[in-house]
């Protein structure tokens, strides 16, 4: 029987056969040029070299980015020498999924991912050099905000202004994503502690060293810890830019500073970078985000191919053609131009209205109509700039049942800043009200739950609460005492009758002895609660008696039996802030408070941020496929404020051809 090989061993002579291994090439089983249209072809099809793959909102990125990893493994490019960088790792699930739907095939070994998550793979080889010993824990928000809170003890024992671990985390954060000091960070973003610095500079320092120490890293230390090692270790860099031997990113636009440098470090010398995003929608500058990485692409990598998505799936021309003249004003930007394939439709309406009132009775009446007509309530959005904008609106689907879901947080009464200063007034209308008690109470740093409990039982005990509460000063910590006496102070001044007869006085009055500075000290997002207290305000200043207005705003609180019947029948209409619909889309979709200073914010255009503000109307405009309502107050919703007040500039910059304007009247 013969063998693989034969001969005498003791002369050493054989005999070998050889086997030829005919390389034939690569047959793509999926039909490229059929599944997408000439411009994701184009694009999915790119050979080598840095590309920049421009993708107009609705114009099926996720399925160019499927289609290309896809088309890079049927060209016999193996998946671990892939990288994908995601902002969520369910969008990278979605799409290595579908990439094995199409090639039928596991692709196991590509890697996938956040950013946080390829870097905690790659630290865990390489901890050594970023400075660690073998299993680094890594702290999640929760646990950050805790050792913040550690260091601050550590540093300070006496009373004075400094941000809680909640806000240290984010600026400290914000200063290591973007490549800005922490000094900067206070000056631009924090003002309020300014006076605080010294401390703050050196409670971060500790923050750092108790880390290391612990062999702890945070999330933003695992981005730098790449940066790091990639920057460090030529060696290193070298192996990874061998074995990513193809990198792609998706919503390149919202990467900021610190994950650009990574994107660049990663890449090898043949530079097969491919980077998906639209500028048009760059609209996170808030969370750290770097509208300059996306337009200076080009610039950083030379002989960049761009390649335009422009073909829509999503919206009617007319929603299309208004769209493309808002953005179209921005003067920084890769201009192009969207192109429905859908039926034409009706033309966008825009909606004076004569005060935020009206302008939620308008669109609760229409969304009715929309329903009655047959348009389900999950298939329509009320869109806005910001949260305290809602208030109205939610108190008039309350009052007509129609159910809602609000996506820009908790439903307005909900908030528990909200529910705080509500906490106080509740408390002089009704002094034996024990949960608003308890809830003031333990405001006050030092007072927990035992303290103010005890502080109730006396509370209840006395016949008139709030003139004995004084005398409750031995219940109480030493460090807690001026807190506590500033709470008696502010209790005796909403006692007084021009805060009864005046609940928007008696809010402003709570917002601004105290309770500001704490909104400031506790959430990174201080000036968005203040939005809603000032906004309450306002709504408050057609009430002459704080008890009737409390009355007023806990039976708007209460949710309907029948809207709840509802709900299960014909699901929720969305309220959302335009930042969180991003990557959304309704059938009908309102955007409502476009008046200059709102829409755009006062804020944003302060620091030179309209062209940002005019994106951000793009993206909300592009979340509609058949019907979009832009409206607009006259008057202010300040009742102290009597006048008109404008229209949203992007309005004013419209032609008159790509809307048509709708008048209410009452009937």
């Amino acid at each position: 029987m013969p063998s693989v090989f034969t001969g005498v061993l003791s002369a050493k002579i054989f005999q070998v056969k050889k086997y030829y291994i005919h390389k034939e090439t690569p047959k793509l089983t999926v039909d490229y040029n059929k599944d997408l249209n000439p411009d994701q072809y184009a694009a999915v099809m790119h050979q080598n070299g840095p590309a920049l793959v421009l993708a107009g909102a609705g114009t099926g990125k996720t399925r160019v980015v499927t289609y290309r990893v896809s088309r890079l493994i049927e060209s016999n490019i193996r998946a671990e020498n892939i990288l994908l960088l995601t902002f969520t790792n369910k969008a990278a699930k979605e799409m290595m999924r579908r990439v094995e739907l199409l090639i039928g095939r596991n692709i196991s070994g590509l890697f996938g991912g956040t950013f946080h998550h390829v870097a905690n793979l790659l630290l865990r080889q390489h901890y050594l050099l970023a400075g660690y010993r073998q299993g680094f824990s890594i702290l999640d928000r929760e646990d950050s905000k805790e050792l913040f809170e550690a260091c601050i003890s550590d540093i300070t024992k006496k009373e004075t202004v400094l941000p809680k671990g909640t806000v240290f985390a984010e600026i400290c954060s914000l200063s290591k994503n973007t490549g800005v000091s922490i000094s900067d960070v206070i000056l631009r973003r924090f003002p309020h502690f300014v006076s605080a610095l010294d401390n703050i500079e050196k409670i971060a320092a500790l923050y750092e060293k108790k880390k290391l120490l612990l062999n702890l890293m945070d999330f933003d230390d695992l981005l730098l810890c790449w940066k790091k090692i990639f920057e460090e270790n030529e060696k290193i860099r070298e192996y990874y830019s061998l074995k990513f031997k193809y990198i792609l990113v998706d919503e390149y636009q919202d990467t900021n500073r610190l994950q650009a440098d990574i994107i660049d470090l990663s890449t090898g010398g043949e530079k097969n970078l491919m980077v998906v995003g639209d500028d048009a929608q760059s609209i996170y500058s808030f969370r750290g985000a770097d509208f300059e990485n996306i337009l200076r692409f080009p610039d950083k990598h030379n002989d960049t191919v761009i390649y335009k998505l422009t073909t829509n799936y999503r919206s009617t021309p007319e929603i299309l053609n208004l769209a493309n003249n808002i953005i179209s004003n921005n003067v920084r930007q890769f201009s192009k131009e969207l192109i429905s394939v859908s039926a034409h439709g009706e033309l966008p309406g825009i909606v004076p209205l004569n005060n935020v009132f009206e302008q939620a009775e308008f669109v609760s009446s229409v969304i009715m109509d929309m329903n009655t007509d047959g348009l389900s309530f999950n298939e329509i959005a009320v869109l806005y700039r910001s949260h305290y904008q809602s208030m109205e609106l939610q108190m008039e689907f309350q009052r007509r049942g129609i159910p809602f879901e609000v996506r820009s947080g908790l439903k307005f009464f909900e908030q528990a800043h909200i529910k705080d200063i509500l906490s106080f007034l509740r408390v002089v209308v009704n002094p034996y009200d024990e949960i608003s008690w308890k809830r003031i109470l333990k405001l006050i740093p030092g007072i927990g739950n035992i303290t103010a409990g005890k502080l109730w039982n006396y509370i209840q005990s006395k016949t008139a609460p709030l003139d004995s509460i004084s005398e409750a000063g031995r219940i109480i910590p030493k460090k807690a005492m001026s807190g506590f006496t500033l709470l008696l102070d502010m209790l005796k001044d909403l006692r007084d009758e021009k805060y009864l007869s005046s609940p928007s006085g008696a809010v402003d009055h709570v917002l601004r002895h105290g309770y500001e500075d704490y909104l400031y000290s506790r959430y990174p997002n201080a000036e968005m609660r203040i939005e809603d207290i000032e906004q309450m305000t306002k709504f408050a200043l057609k009430y002459d008696s704080l008890e009737i207005f409390l009355n007023d705003l806990t039976l708007q609180g209460v949710t309907d039996t029948e809207t709840e019947e509802a709900e299960d029948f014909d699901g929720k209409v969305i309220l959302s802030t335009v930042h969180q619909a991003k990557g959304l889309e309704w059938e009908a979709v309102f955007i409502i408070g476009l008046n200059d200073n709102k829409f755009p914010s006062i804020k944003s255009l302060k620091n030179g941020g309209e062209e940002e503000e005019r994106r951000l109307f793009y993206v909300g405009a592009t979340r509609a496929k058949k019907i979009l309502y832009l409206c607009y107050t006259v008057t202010s919703d300040d009742w102290s404020m009597i006048g008109f007040i404008r229209p949203s500039r992007f309005i004013k910059e419209l032609p008159k051809d790509c809307f048509e304007e709708i008048i209410v009247e009452e009937v």
